[in-house]
């Protein structure tokens, strides 16, 4: 069995040539992104260092270190690169090129060195002879059109001018150099691969997993974008597609692209990337669904999502049904941020509250649901959409933290799965009293999301109210403003902070309204034409239409008992959500 890890420097060289060894760029990897900047610093770095200005070189004792390369050795006994493919391809290139060059002309010690290169490029028998079909590295990165001319180069020393890939685009940039390198430093022509071979020094880190290569790299790249949980998942599906042909392949290719950019326009995870959080979203209604299958207890603690889809060698991801699945919970989504006709305006107003969310927790639980139903059913989604977010914001009013919001859920999920509204045990649910005292207590400024989240769910409250248009950005209004209170100031400053003063607010009307007395507010709230300009549209805010309509001033006092208003509401539609004790 393998170390854990194990590390020691060496040369390109003993890296490259031990004889027998194999590395495979898996198709989880990033394509090769290297142009013409990253060769040419890499060509001038070890020029400068294997023919010194300042000092004769040592070849005993002078080395340039490259960096790491960071693998494990898989079931296939190859060496399964996680880090330092870009460093890799772009060696066998220059290398392949010197050995080209070296081929067709005349110098001394011609075979020792055409002999080192080739042991690092190709296999060799045990005799040393090496097969220039047999390339030391392979790549299978999914969807990747250009390996096979990446093999071809290193088989052949050629890359045509129709070659625009990365691959021939750098082998050509290094055949021009090392020409003119031998133009101009003939006596030195045969030492420079020769140095690279023997005193270029990588650190090679093998490790005994995937799992934790991947780790490793997460914890010590710093050069770019680390491997996601979805570039994984994508080559496991990938295989999927691969066996049966070109056309699976390129279907898969075009599919995959799709999803991409679905979850990159809807999904804005706080980690990770959008894929990454389809993934997760899933990965909610595929752990409930197997542990309703096996009739196991579903634990509040989730394995890591990389862990969990590894299980049985990725069995749920050799599933073709699984990425039809991705990609209708996706649609979803779209659908979602769309507001599809395929919902009722209950559902979306619902949807609509529950975006305010100050946790992501609800997006799962709503991605289960859907899953489980595959449509939103009007009475009984809104009646899982209140007890969803009645949870959520009394968490976050007792400002119980986001680890906390999860676990009622979680033990909520077979239910869920099961048709049936959450319930929610006991031990999860408050004593009036203490709520009430919360609400009195908190300072809700604009910074805190559950100040939107309250918002947002008492304009919601009245059931006459409609939904902005899309894309409208909605700010918090002070309806008392600030800057009124300077000069017309309130007995409690701390008034200014409450519920009982604030309102969503379209932004193009908070910004003109912002710091008016509520007299010239007014206009702003139910639309009016300046003088020789277009005429700017109110909100859709029902309640500030109500307050322009029917209020001469919002004062201190209206202030106060809107506050308690919004308070008592609150209370009530928790207790009627039974979340009250």
């Amino acid at each position: 069995m393998a170390k854990q890890l194990n590390a020691e420097q060496k040369t390109i060289g003993e890296l490259l040539g031990k004889r027998g060894v194999k590395f495979l760029i898996p198709d989880y990897q990033r394509p090769y992104s290297w142009g013409r900047e990253e060769c040419e610093t890499l060509w001038d770095d070890i020029t400068a260092f294997a023919f010194p200005f300042d000092h004769e070189f040592d070849s005993n004792n002078d080395k340039y270190f490259l960096g790491t390369i960071l693998t494990f050795q898989n079931d296939s006994y190859q060496s399964e690169v996680i880090d330092g493919q870009q460093r890799l391809i772009t060696f066998l290139l220059m290398l392949r090129a010197f050995y080209a060059a070296a081929e067709n002309i005349q110098f001394d010690n011609k075979e020792r060195v055409l002999s080192s290169i080739g042991q690092c490029v190709w296999h060799t028998d045990e005799f040393g002879n090496i097969n220039k079909t047999s390339i030391k590295l392979k790549s299978e990165v999914a969807s990747e059109d250009d390996i096979d001319r990446f093999q071809k180069i290193l088989e052949t020393g050629k890359a045509a001018k129709s070659n625009k890939s990365s691959y021939a685009e750098n082998y050509r940039l290094f055949e021009k150099w090392i020409a003119k390198f031998k133009s101009d430093n003939p006596a030195g022509f045969s030492y420079l691969p020769m140095r690279i071979l023997n005193n270029c020094i990588l650190l090679p880190i093998e490790v005994d997993s995937q799992n934790t290569a991947l780790r490793i790299f997460t914890t010590l790249n710093d050069r770019g974008m680390p491997l996601t949980d979805s570039d994984i998942f994508r080559a496991q599906l990938y295989k999927l597609f691969a066996q049966d042909g070109k056309q699976s392949k390129d279907d898969f290719t075009r599919r995959w692209k799709a999803l991409r950019d679905l979850c990159d326009k809807n999904f804005h995870p706080r980690r990770g990337t959008a894929l990454d959080d389809l993934f997760r979203r899933y990965m909610y209604y595929a752990k409930t669904r197997r542990a309703v299958e096996l009739k196991e207890r579903i634990s509040d603690t989730f394995d890591k999502m990389r862990d969990f889809y590894a299980k049985d060698n990725y069995e749920l991801l050799r599933n073709a049904e699984t990425f039809k699945d991705l990609e209708e919970l996706a649609q979803f989504w779209e659908d979602v941020a769309n507001r599809s006709e395929r919902f009722t305006p209950p559902v979306l107003k619902k949807l609509y509250v529950l975006s305010y969310s100050p946790y992501n927790i609800w997006e799962y639980v709503v991605s289960l649901y859907f899953m489980i139903h595959r449509k939103l059913a009007e009475e009984k989604f809104c009646a899982f959409a209140d007890k969803v977010m009645a949870m959520i914001l009394m968490n976050a009013i007792l400002d119980l933290g986001k680890q906390n919001i999860r676990r009622p859920f979680v033990l909520e999920f077979k239910d869920i799965f099961n048709g049936e509204i959450p319930e929610f045990d006991e031990q999860f649910k408050r004593e009036e009293k203490i709520l009430r005292g919360r609400l009195t207590e908190t300072r809700f400024s604009n910074s805190k999301p559950v100040t939107r989240a309250m918002l947002a769910w008492w304009m919601f409250s009245d059931h006459e109210q409609n939904l902005p248009p899309l894309n409208t950005e909605l700010h918090q209004e002070h309806i008392y403003a600030k800057n009124r209170h300077d000069f017309e100031p309130l007995n409690n400053p701390e008034l200014l902070e409450t519920l009982g003063n604030k309102a969503l607010l379209e932004k193009r009307i908070n910004i003109g309204a912002a710091d008016y007395r509520f007299t010239d507010k007014k206009k702003y709230y139910l639309g009016w034409q300046p003088s020789g300009k277009k005429y700017q549209h109110g909100t859709f805010n029902t309640e500030l239409q109500f307050f322009a309509n029917n209020l001469d001033d919002f004062t201190e006092r209206d202030i106060i008992e809107r506050n308690e208003e919004i308070f008592d509401a609150f209370i009530t539609y928790l207790r009627e959500q039974d979340l009250l004790i």
